[in-house]
């Protein structure tokens, strides 16, 4: 067999690892941020929610994050840990 293969990963797999190495990176700048103030920068990414009234039912879409430097730090290191699985 190719040594190159590997098996067929689940983009269910990717998204909880994003989402965990995210939220952990924010719950330790969170708690480092009054030692390391610089660690309690964050920028926001996305779009504020917009409302689509169709009369018989309302749609609201909206995605905001805010990010901090050790949430990225985790987003990237979840994308790692996916990479080596």
């Amino acid at each position: 067999m190719n040594k190159g293969y590997r098996g067929s990963k689940s983009p269910l797999i990717l998204f909880l690892l994003l989402l965990t190495g995210g939220l952990a990176g924010s719950a330790l700048s969170g708690s480092l941020a009054k030692t390391l103030p610089v660690l309690a920068t964050t920028g926001n990414i996305g779009m504020k929610p917009a409302t689509l009234d169709l009369h018989f039912m309302q749609l609201t879409f909206g995605f905001i994050m805010n990010i901090g430097p050790l949430t990225v730090l985790g987003i990237i290191l979840g994308y790692l840990v996916y990479r080596r699985a």
